[in-house]
């Protein structure tokens, strides 16, 4: 299968590492590990791949290091995080690094397989299709939002965005005016099966809040409805 997804796992159990490398092997996909960051920036740096897995935890530089660098060199391949804490602050700090999902170890491999081929089908479906912006390009501030194109402008430079904000933004302004709260972003932006929480969707709005508004604590273009969730005024 010539076009089977890739996917890179980083993870410091060696144990772990044989079982998901046979696992996803089993199930058609092309799956690279490694033990540590280094190792993985390194593959990232020869080879394609459609989704990055995370360990949060791992011996030398973290996930959660690694997955902020990448994003800070532009970056935007779906990165999913895997986290053996409990805590939702770990989620959190994650989906502020840069990071598009999250899993809690344990896990089945099923569900991890499940993520990874979400994020696969998100991507693949906004490169061939763009969305239900259709082809018009739509303009707001200094920003243009390219939806077939896949790709946001901002004075005739591009603006790198990872699969989740491109998702998220192009929810809103698909939606301009019209208040979304935050269930229903979640179900556009992720699928109505995903196990997000709300916080996973304020966070994701604050990190859209940085690239695109000139001051992040009073946004112009993306407004929070109290109770409701967030509207896009264009």
């Amino acid at each position: 299968m010539t076009d089977a997804p890739r996917i890179l796992i980083a993870d410091d159990e060696a144990e772990l590492r044989g079982l998901l490398q046979r696992y996803f092997t089993e199930q058609g996909l092309g799956v690279r590990v490694v033990a540590d960051a280094a190792a993985a920036e390194r593959l990232l740096a020869r080879e394609r791949f459609d989704v990055l897995v995370l360990d949060v935890m791992m011996v030398g530089e973290d996930g959660l290091s690694l997955c902020r660098r990448l994003r800070a060199q532009g970056e935007t391949v779906p990165i999913l995080m895997l986290t053996a804490r409990g805590d939702p602050i770990d989620r959190v700090v994650g989906l502020e690094m840069g990071a598009d999902d999250y899993l809690s170890k344990p896990f089945n491999p099923r569900e991890l397989l499940a993520r990874v081929q979400a994020m696969v089908r998100r991507q693949r479906m906004l490169g061939a299709h763009g969305g239900p912006l259709g082809d018009a390009p739509v303009s707001f501030g200094r920003y243009t939002l390219h939806a077939t194109q896949r790709w946001l402008e901002k004075d005739g430079q591009a603006v790198p965005l990872t699969t989740a904000e491109f998702c998220l933004l192009h929810a809103l302004v698909s939606h301009a005016g019209r208040p979304l709260g935050r269930d229903r972003l979640i179900e556009l932006t992720h699928g109505r099966d995903h196990e997000a929480t709300d916080r996973s969707i304020d966070v994701q709005v604050m990190r859209l809040r940085r690239l695109i508004e000139e001051d992040p604590a009073a946004p112009r273009h993306i407004k929070t409805v109290w109770g409701v969730g967030y509207v896009f005024v264009p």
